[in-house]
């Protein structure tokens, strides 16, 4: 049987510190043996009761509940006052094979696999590489569950990808401590595995594309997230350029994502007529304190997969334009902690001088995170089309009203599915600031008051918008969640009721939901 085991604490804690948080009940539970219990599927079925006991126990006891993987969400979306789950021990995969399959399935099966929600998306890309798989697209690093990913809707980078949730295609949810309160969902108008599999994981399977795509950035509050149905892709390269160029081309690409047209080309990645290819990836980095009038991109491209090419980690350790976070604090560590002689130093000159050329696997591009530390991040996604403008407005804000300890970057995703998933413009440009953490001073505004002004200054300026579900902001702002998403948020609150007793919709709700009008 698996086993748990339950410590009393006081409060809990982000990887990023970005608490503490009230706690009174941190639960860790472990699988059985593979001696005892051989197969995967009586082991992952085996827990699947053991959850249930406890959302049993908090049940009983009129206390919340909530399960956590890596902790890398940079606000209380993960936490609960009173009890919460890590999973990061439950880390069970299987493929799935053609006769698991539904009879409509659309799918080629051998790219189709069952992470338990612990799974991180490094222990995901090693095992989808053993079967000559990759995942499409992660996010900046690979530290997170693949359960947590979905939940807040790390976006990754793809332009014509989308994000993590984008290539989920089923969801096995434990909603309840009762017999028929596992499930498996999945779309109707596009079904992945048959009843017979989904009834060996002792799952009601429920078709529905209205109740899927609610679930499928959930916030944690559809239920324990206990598998997750995968799409892969067979396995391929890429190949990351880091470049210096002017930030009118670098805008100019921003807002039109027409790289054929574009006056700026990587040599060997172009046409047959000498026109610029369309990237996977690109990323502009800015330095909103300089005047500078080049900024620095990242721009990558999959090639096909071959055995031999060069182990690109020792380029990767070194680059400082794999995470903005860790880009900045080595920045901040050539000069005193001092904020304002930070700005002053970041005010004369740009970002690192580089050129950078990498070549590897997106489990090896998209590697470790080199920073755990105190850090903040503040991520907004609008309309690629208002880039420009709006990375414009937000580098004044930081400029007059700051300074703000940290630096910019805009990534490129394509459009999701999910109700709520904050990648909603057919291309969204995340607008991310990142940085350490800080003191609120009588020269220095608070992280909260700085959120609520980036808010407050879009608005003005009639840009829509969406905020990164697990990343800093102030999630008080009134109406928020129903600006950013009209009646779309009332659509996940419909199907949240349809899926969940009204016991366990409070069960699952924790501050956050409370906060933004979801719970």
């Amino acid at each position: 049987m698996a086993t748990t085991k339950s410590k009393l604490l006081n409060s809990w804690n982000t990887l990023h510190q970005n608490g503490p948080f009230d706690l009174k009940v941190l639960y860790q539970t472990k699988l059985e043996g593979e001696r005892i219990m051989p197969k995967k599927v009586d082991r992952y079925n085996d827990v699947a009761l053991e959850i249930q006991r406890l959302l049993q126990e908090a049940k009983q006891a009129g206390e919340g509940f909530r399960a956590y993987g890596s902790a890398w969400s940079m606000n209380n979306i993960a936490s609960h006052k009173d009890r919460m789950h890590f999973n990061g021990f439950m880390n069970i995969s299987m493929p799935i094979l053609d006769a698991n399959c539904h009879q409509d399935c659309a799918y080629d099966a051998s790219n189709l696999f069952l992470f338990e929600c612990g799974n991180t998306i490094k222990e995901v890309s090693e095992t989808l590489a053993e079967n000559g798989k990759s995942l499409k697209t992660t996010g900046a690093s690979n530290g997170q569950t693949i359960a947590g990913c979905i939940s807040t809707g790390v976006h990754g980078s793809g332009i014509d990808t989308g994000a993590v949730q984008d290539y989920v295609v089923g969801l096995n949810l434990i909603v309840g401590p009762n017999a028929d309160d596992i499930v498996y969902i999945e779309p109707d108008s596009k079904p992945a595995l048959s009843d017979a599999f989904a009834q060996t994981l002792n799952s009601r399977v429920i078709r529905d594309d209205a109740l899927f795509y609610a679930a499928l950035v959930g916030l944690g509050g559809f239920g324990f997230i206990h598998g997750v149905v995968i799409e892969a892709e067979p396995v391929f390269l890429i190949k990351r350029y880091v470049k210096k160029v002017s930030k009118t081309i670098a805008f100019e690409m921003a807002n039109t994502m027409d790289f054929k047209n574009s006056t700026f080309t990587i040599p060997g990645e172009t046409d047959a007529d000498g026109k610029g290819k369309r990237p996977f990836h690109f990323k502009i980095f800015i330095n909103q304190y300089s005047d500078e009038t080049d900024c620095v991109i990242e721009m990558m491209f999959k090639k096909p997969y071959q055995d031999s090419y060069p182990d690109p980690f020792p380029d990767i350790k070194e680059s400082l334009y794999r995470d903005l976070i860790y880009l900045f604090v080595k920045l901040a560590e050539k000069l005193p902690k001092s904020i304002p002689w930070l700005v002053k130093r970041l005010r004369k000159t740009i970002l690192p001088a580089v050129n950078e050329e990498t070549i590897g696997m997106l489990k090896e591009i998209f590697w470790d995170a080199p920073y755990q530390g105190p850090a903040f991040a503040c991520s907004f996604g609008i309309d690629n089309k208002h880039s420009e403008k709006a990375m414009n407005l937000l580098g004044k804000l930081t400029r007059e009203e700051g300074p703000i300890p940290g630096i910019f970057a805009l990534r490129f995703v394509k459009q999701t599915k999910a109700t709520i998933g904050f990648t909603k413009f057919p291309i969204t440009c995340m607008i991310e600031i990142d940085g350490v953490l800080w003191n609120e001073t009588k020269k220095i505004m608070s992280l909260e008051k700085f959120s609520r002004r980036m808010i407050e200054v879009l608005k003005t300026n009639n840009i829509p918008f969406t905020i990164h579900w697990g990343k800093n902001s102030d999630w008080k702002c009134p109406g928020l969640v129903n600006y950013m998403f009209d009646d779309k948020a009332d659509d996940w609150i419909a199907q949240r009721k349809k899926l969940l007793s009204p016991e366990m919709q409070e069960l699952f709700s924790n501050t956050f939901l409370k906060t933004v009008g979801l719970g």
